[in-house]
């Protein structure tokens, strides 16, 4: 029999729960909470789409409403989310999926279609920490303010839903791409469309013992020492510690998780530590050499600002450091030079101007981390500002345009050098890449229970 839990690789199969036959999917499944956060009228448009229907909308604290809400409201809507979850479960709305890998198959709008593989990591093999060296590791820094909120969502629920998304550096195609060749071998669990122009997904059934054998052998090759120091041309007068896993989206929701396990255990047994659910969280992984896999860049807005006072700020920001720098109006977005990294230059707009910031010589590799070094500065002295993420030119435009906010447009980043970056430099500024735009994000669709033996 092959082992449900790996604590070698750090996955789990032993449980996931799909809505029963008869639960309409496509009201079911919705997109990740932090995607439209500037935009309430797509989660209006959901909540009116979805109407009694049993939906993850109903499981979920879409981040819209995080700075839009107080305190009570906040708890009120989590008190919800908690309540509803039993229901759900007490409804027995669930078939639940043992010792299995979920294999998906997500066709997107262009018509690509990204493969993916739905199991649980372990925590105690994933640390976000800078400087880490763990096998799951984050590529972004992880904001410890933000965990809080997610915290007290996390802490009382009976189950997860995952929108994390990690990603495996696999140039061979040996661990997911093979199961596209498989599906007559497989369970088909579910096929349908998603709500609100999201594309066509597939999900099947990975149980048996030659495809799981198949992938565990596949990932060991992956982590081997031997193929990462010369995959990574790792110096070997240093400790190697491979990373086989990094986190691509949902990284604050995998903090969020380790957060909340790393308190539970410390009440747990050594023998409850080995088996508590919590311990582990809900992922679906993904070949960041999946031709259908596009990084994007991640837009900033500022709300509530003068523009000629921001663009003043950074000058007077970057040159009390000693460096040049400097911002230029121009006709529109196209006639913007090129960023290089000599030069980091960086497109704006507000509700009459357009033009671009620059920074000779800049202390960060890319362009996103000359912006946010400024941008965390200018909201801590500002804190009338507010600044949010969005993905798309098309929503810069929009929102960029209002009256008192200003959008930032930067550069997308070659996927290819993801592993290596995070290898030997350690995590990226925050927001520095998206995995598709927004619409491309997964869909909370699959759950796991994170209280043992919860109405088994």
């Amino acid at each position: 029999m092959v082992n449900r839990f790996r604590e070698d690789l750090g996955i789990d199969i032993s449980s996931v729960l799909i809505p029963k036959k008869g639960i309409s999917l496509e009201k079911w499944a919705v997109i990740a909470c932090d995607q439209y956060t500037s935009e309430p009228e797509y989660w209006e448009n959901v909540d009116k789409f979805v109407g009694d229907s049993p939906s993850t909308l109903r499981l979920i604290f879409p981040e819209v409403y995080l700075e839009r809400e107080n305190n009570t409201q906040k708890k009120l809507r989590i008190d919800r989310i908690n309540r509803t979850m039993r229901e759900y479960l007490e409804n027995n709305y669930f078939d639940e999926i043992k010792d299995s890998f979920i294999y998906i198959e997500r066709t997107l709008r262009n018509g690509k279609i990204r493969k993916g593989l739905l199991f649980a990591i372990d925590l105690e093999l994933y640390d976000y920490t800078k400087g880490s060296s763990s096998l799951i590791r984050a590529t972004e820094g992880t904001i410890l303010d933000r965990l809080p909120p997610r915290i007290q969502i996390r802490e009382n629920a009976c189950l997860e839903l995952p929108h994390i998304m990690i990603l495996v550096d696999d140039p061979g195609m040996s661990v997911i791409e093979p199961l596209s060749d498989c599906k007559h071998k497989m369970n088909k669990l579910y096929s349908f469309d998603l709500m609100m122009n999201g594309g066509h997904i597939e999900g099947y059934q990975v149980n048996n013992p030659e495809l799981l054998i198949g992938i565990y052998e596949s990932l060991m090759n992956l982590k081997s020492r031997e193929n990462f120091i010369k995959k990574y041309e790792y110096d070997t007068s240093s400790p190697v510690s491979p990373m086989l896993f990094a986190v691509g989206d949902g990284n604050h929701s995998l903090a969020t998780a380790k957060a909340c396990w790393e308190k539970l255990k410390n009440s747990l047994t050594e023998s409850e530590k080995l088996i508590h659910p919590a311990r582990f969280a809900l992922v679906e992984l993904v070949n960041i050499h999946d031709p259908a896999l596009q990084f994007e860049p991640i837009h900033r807005i500022l709300f509530n600002v003068d523009s000629g006072k921001v663009l003043n700020s950074f000058v007077n920001f970057y040159g009390d450091m000693g460096r040049r720098c400097g911002y230029e109006y121009t006709n529109g977005i196209k006639h913007v030079p090129v960023s290089d990294k000599r030069r980091h230059i960086i497109p704006f707009l507000s509700e009459t101007k357009t033009g671009y910031l620059w920074v000779d010589d800049p202390a960060f590799t890319i362009d996103v981390g000359t912006l946010q070094h400024f941008l965390d500065h200018y909201i801590q002295e500002n804190p009338e500002a507010a600044i949010d993420y969005v993905h798309g030119s098309e929503v810069v435009e929009k929102l960029g345009r209002k009256a008192g906010n200003m959008g930032f447009l930067l550069s997308p980043m070659n996927k290819s050098d993801l592993f290596m970056t995070v290898i030997k430099d350690g995590a990226l500024p925050r927001k520095t890449f998206s995995m598709g735009e927004a619409v491309e994000k997964r869909y909370y669709l699959e759950c796991r229970k994170i209280i043992p033996d919860y109405l088994r």
